[in-house]
């Protein structure tokens, strides 16, 4: 690798660490901790994360780690640490120092070279055959849903064909019918804080996910399919829609962070390429 590349990589990775900092801040707080920051929600929503002070190039030492810890407790939160391996080296053994387990996902990028996908609409065999991928506006009857999928994907982690199906996903959208959640999507959709896209068959999202554009660089995230719809290519039609609507909006930086090496792999399939690594530090999970 030349120095050209290395100061490149640099410059990337400096663009992603701002984009980390920015993005929490539109619904919520910072609270330095030396070198590690805790962003807390303000008002309600899902509860956001601590990672390194932006800029911050020296060491961490797991009684930082303890102290954000203990601060998370106190506000009732979860003990969750999200950071790149690459830009601080240190925390890893310091998270793991105080128990907390680290796990590893591919970070990867969408060269601005990289043409947009064009990906085909998938055919789902037995469902209503009226498949639409698409973005998904703040008054849309679908947001429900195509908020609930990715739930009932995440709970049944891979890529293999799962036993959650449209009876799951109509029932998991009625039990967030009263929570703020479709309210407070709708409002970020409406500020361009997010946009949400979705594969749709017979007014259900099978498929769904959000980009987080802020300036030139925006996130894809929470990409999920139903469980029973797997291995269609759903996942890539909506990452492709989502990588659209980014570019439309004038984003230049798209980057994700894949669960594992087998989903890196669907996504290298539309031109994304692993630059680094992102990691997740939080509590084992108690024995059964």
């Amino acid at each position: 690798m030349t120095s050209v590349d290395l100061d490149r990589g640099r410059g990337l990775l400096d663009r992603l660490e701002r984009y980390y900092d920015a993005v929490p801040r539109s619904g919520a707080r910072g609270e330095d901790f030396g070198p590690l920051r805790l962003f807390v929600r303000e008002g309600q929503g899902w509860p956001f994360y601590a990672r390194p002070v932006l800029g911050w190039s020296g060491p961490v030492s797991a009684a930082d780690v303890a102290r954000v810890r203990s601060r998370q407790r106190e506000l009732g939160v979860p003990e969750s640490f999200e950071w790149v391996a690459e830009t601080t080296p240190g925390l890893r053994a310091a998270a793991e120092r105080t128990g907390l387990v680290v796990h590893e996902h591919p970070l990867m990028v969408l060269g601005s070279d990289v043409s947009t996908p064009l990906v085909p609409v998938p055919v789902v065999p037995g469902l209503a055959g009226s498949m639409v991928v698409r973005t998904v506006g703040p008054d849309d009857p679908v947001l429900p849903s195509a908020l609930a999928v990715p739930h009932l994907a995440f709970a049944d982690p891979g890529t293999g064909v799962g036993a959650a199906g449209l009876a799951e996903l109509g029932e998991a959208v009625r039990k967030r019918a009263d929570d703020g959640t479709v309210e407070r999507a709708a409002a970020r959709i409406l500020a361009g804080l997010t946009c949400v896209a979705a594969a749709v068959d017979d007014g259900m999202a099978l498929c769904a996910g959000q980009h987080q554009p802020v300036g030139a660089v925006s996130e894809i995230v929470g990409v999920g399919t139903l469980p029973t719809a797997r291995r269609r290519g759903l996942a890539l039609a909506v990452t492709a829609a989502l990588i659209a609507d980014a570019r439309s909006r004038g984003v230049e930086t798209v980057f994700l962070s894949a669960g594992d090496d087998d989903v890196a792999r669907i996504y290298a399939r539309l031109g994304f390429r692993r630059v680094a690594t992102a990691l997740i530090a939080e509590p084992a999970e108690p024995a059964e």
